[in-house]
């Protein structure tokens, strides 16, 4: 099978060569890691101690396996962790929140290239995070004799339906996992129907819910406060993983209200990265002044020239979560787009009154949760964003009433960070061993 997947990814590598290159040009993307990516050339790890290694996609996964990296490190401090990761702000946000582990571009799915990782970096075993089913990745480390287990499983309905349609492929790939920790059974009995282990097969909850924030006094959102210059008492609206055209919904909702509620203050932080530019100049043009969180860090601006028609925007990585709670009302991008939602349950630990639009198929099962407990508000369209947020304005307790039932769900549902640690140190036969200086 390796030799025909590597025949396939090479040609369509080619096919898509010319766009990988106009890209590379236009965003500046694809430009770190080549040599560990095609080739897998990673440093060398010269240690005997285990090692385990996670691999994380994109910011999204490399900051939702925070509280596993910090347990495994506690619990197993005479381990190494590496994290391979495939995007290149993932990277940049992972130099920042691990800067103790080994960090390194995950080799694209040729033989050869995952064969060399695994020769530099001598894993003990391999946690791939929701659902990475990459073929020589997963049969590459199982020939090894390393242990593959999956953590965070997720397996929507459109996914779902997807693999079924190469079952004769993907049962092969499930059946080497030594264990697959679902975030919910729902998900389970899907893994089981692709041809999983059911001995081989936990449910555990999502360990997105560990990493949440719930603490708007925290050091890191009064940073935030202080940087942008709001005050304690103006309501703040966040329109936060945003895309096109959401950062001109929000803009065009925001100055409706303006006049009616001249104190509300706008946040808005884009989804990619290389949209920042482009946002800042929509502000602009919509007649506002923009105060950039990269600028004040660099001091180029300051928050103290912010006025009521300033509107802020986050430019900056691995502070989405802190500014969340800032936020009274918390538009979540994705959902006017096809995008298909992000991650509403940041905002929801703040107990931030959220609103979603109609998208959010990646997010269904938390929607539906949310929206049977009444802790969220989700319209069909941009243009009744205006009278949404008009509405939870002028019902304070209303909005505190969606607000604190979203935070009472995010709490009832954390706890998965320990369940899958326990479960996979039973799958390695290894002991739990507390870090004495964490102890101490």
């Amino acid at each position: 099978m390796r030799y025909l997947l590597n025949i396939l990814y090479v040609s369509l590598l080619t096919l898509a060569f010319p766009y990988l290159v106009y890209r590379r040009l236009r965003t500046g993307r694809y430009r770190e890691g080549f040599r560990e990516k095609f080739l897998g050339q990673i440093p060398r790890r010269d240690s005997q101690a285990d090692c385990v290694w996670f691999h994380a996609v994109s910011v999204g996964e490399v900051l939702q396996i925070e509280p596993v990296v910090n347990a495994w490190k506690e619990r197993h401090p005479d381990w190494e962790v590496a994290i391979s990761i495939t995007t290149q702000t993932g990277m940049q946000v992972a130099r920042k929140t691990y800067p103790d582990c080994r960090l390194f571009y995950c080799p694209l799915d040729f033989s050869w290239a995952v064969r060399n990782v695994i020769q530099r970096l001598k894993p003990s075993c391999l946690a791939l995070v929701e659902l990475e089913m990459w073929p020589n990745l997963i049969l590459e480390t199982h020939r090894a004799g390393i242990p593959v287990t999956l953590i965070n499983g997720r397996l929507s309905a459109n996914s779902f339906k997807g693999y079924r349609r190469f079952l004769i492929l993907i049962r092969p790939l499930l059946q080497r996992f030594s264990l697959i920790v679902a975030q919910n059974s729902e998900y389970a009995d899907r893994f089981l129907a692709l041809g999983a282990s059911a001995s081989r097969l936990e449910t555990a909850g999502s360990i997105k819910f560990d990493r949440l924030m719930t603490d708007r006094n925290h050091p890191r959102v009064q940073e935030l406060r202080n940087a942008f210059e709001i005050s304690s008492t103006a309501p703040v609206l966040m329109a936060g993983s945003t895309g096109e055209p959401e950062e001109s919904l929000i803009l065009s909702a925001w100055k409706t209200l303006q006049n009616e509620f001249p104190d509300l203050q706008l946040i808005i932080a884009p989804r990619h990265q290389e949209r920042f530019d482009e946002v800042s100049q929509l502000i602009q043009e919509s007649g506002s002044p923009v105060l950039r969180r990269s600028l004040v860090n660099s001091g180029e601006q300051s928050g103290r020239d912010a006025d009521s028609s300033t509107v802020r925007l986050l430019d900056t990585l691995g502070e989405l979560s802190a500014c969340w709670g800032l936020a009274e009302i918390a538009f979540v991008g994705g959902s006017f787009n096809q995008r298909g939602g992000q991650n509403m349950m940041e905002p929801a630990g703040y107990g931030a009154a959220v609103i979603l639009g109609p998208n959010t198929w990646n997010f269904m099962e938390v929607v539906e949760e949310l929206e049977r407990r009444k802790a969220c508000m989700v319209i069909p369209t941009g243009e009744e964003l205006a009278d949404c947020i008009s509405v939870l304005l002028h019902q304070p307790e209303n909005a505190g009433l969606i607000g604190n039932a979203a935070r009472k769900y995010v709490l009832s549902q954390q706890g998965a960070t320990q369940k899958t640690m326990g479960w996979i140190e039973q799958t390695l036969g290894i002991p739990f061993k507390r870090n004495q200086k964490t102890a101490a």
